[in-house]
């Protein structure tokens, strides 16, 4: 569950079979401390109705038509009313979920819920609709972010594999085969940042984590292109402090050449 802020109010949003659904229940809060009467008067209306439906006609191979037909003739008179619930039990929807307990509500696809938003205020409308960009916009950037973090693990295998091939014997003792690769792990970081993970640990006792969990993107992505070219250079039998100040200059040159990119990109 993700929370935007909109006009002061806190809007709840999940993720149902990878679509987002906003809760209509705390749309409604902008308005009153009684939303559930609120969502109950917008599902009289003919209107309501009428895009509810048409957008599981849309959607939702599931949907039951001939039920959708009975509450829109009922809609708008004067002893109609519709809950969210019998909506959903009644016409298979799939538009709109209930949820009960402390973080429950009811929720609606984004789509209709910007529909209700219109309806409580054009002026939460606009705002919300901004907000909700800007959390996916978020989530893109995170995700690129954890693609890069997932692509550092699994490129420091490769080079795990090649320490385990090329520097370390069989007859090392475990606690040996740990320091060795401790070793080399610490020749990427002392390469990249300037100090092993100890020395990091040390100086960021408050954080949690290692060293690499707080690097930045361009950082994660010169880490990457260096344990491969670490791996390179084991199987070459190059020295453990020649690989060291050589992909420290590479570190360098990687960086500086990602940070004008960066440059180009803010100035366009």
């Amino acid at each position: 569950m993700a929370k935007i802020t909109v006009k002061n109010t806190s809007v709840s949003v999940i993720k149902v079979d990878d679509f987002d659904y906003i809760s209509i229940t705390d749309i409604a809060k902008y308005k009153t401390s009684e939303p559930d009467l609120v969502i109950a008067n917008w599902m009289r209306n003919r209107m309501t109705i009428e895009y509810l439906g048409l957008w599981e006609i849309l959607y939702n191979p599931n949907f039951k038509p001939l039920e959708f037909e009975g509450f829109k003739k009922e809609a708008g008179l004067n002893a109609f009313t519709l809950s969210p619930k019998k909506w959903i039990e009644t016409t298979n929807a799939m538009g709109i979920i209930s949820r009960s307990g402390r973080y429950g509500g009811t929720f609606a696809h984004k789509d209709i819920a910007f529909k209700f938003a219109s309806w409580v205020s054009v002026e939460f409308e606009l705002y919300i609709i901004k907000e909700f960009q800007r959390l996916k916009e978020q989530e893109q950037a995170q995700l690129g972010w954890s693609a890069k973090r997932e692509l550092s693990k699994i490129n420091y295998h490769i080079h795990t594999d090649a320490i385990k091939q090329n520097l370390i014997p069989e007859e090392l003792s475990p606690a040996r085969v740990s320091q060795v690769y401790a070793n080399e792990a610490d020749v990427l970081n002392v390469a990249m940042f300037g100090m092993t993970a100890f020395e990091w640990r040390e100086a960021h006792s408050d954080l949690k984590g290692n060293i690499r969990d707080y690097a930045t993107i361009n950082e994660l992505i010169c880490l990457s292109n260096m344990e491969n070219l670490n791996a390179v250079f084991i199987q070459e039998g190059m020295a453990q402090q020649e690989r060291l100040l050589k992909l420290n200059r590479i570190a360098i040159q990687q960086m500086r050449v990602l940070a004008d990119m960066d440059g180009r990109k803010l100035m366009k």
